[in-house]
């Protein structure tokens, strides 16, 4: 087995969907859990900014998150995007086998 990563994402409410639907289809995360709404309070261009946002959890193997990232950043409506990820350190053994096979490339042959 690889290794895993979780992957957090913020985003505007109303894109929470798209961008985990985007996500999945691809290939770059076998789930995407959608936090609906948390408060982000945090500093930008010098000043402190209160937000309403949604939190995407994503279940990612180290090999896919390049591509993940480079593909957020692509579609993502901020202008920095937070997009952090987190080594997974044990986990269900069957769950994780998911995770390979949900990431897997799929061979164009």
């Amino acid at each position: 087995m690889g290794v895993y990563l979780g992957v957090l994402i913020t985003c505007p409410i109303d894109k929470a969907d798209e961008l985990a639907m985007m996500i999945v289809e691809e290939r770059l995360g076998a789930c995407v859990n959608i936090v609906e709404k948390v408060r982000s309070i945090y500093r930008w261009e010098g000043r402190i900014v209160k937000d309403e946002e949604s939190l995407l959890v994503v279940k990612t193997s180290a090999e896919r998150f390049d591509e993940l990232l480079k593909k957020v950043k692509e579609v993502h409506p901020y202008t920095v995007p937070e997009i952090i990820a987190f080594s997974l350190v044990g986990g269900n053994n069957d769950y994780l086998k998911w995770i390979d096979e949900c990431v897997a490339r799929q061979s164009s042959a």
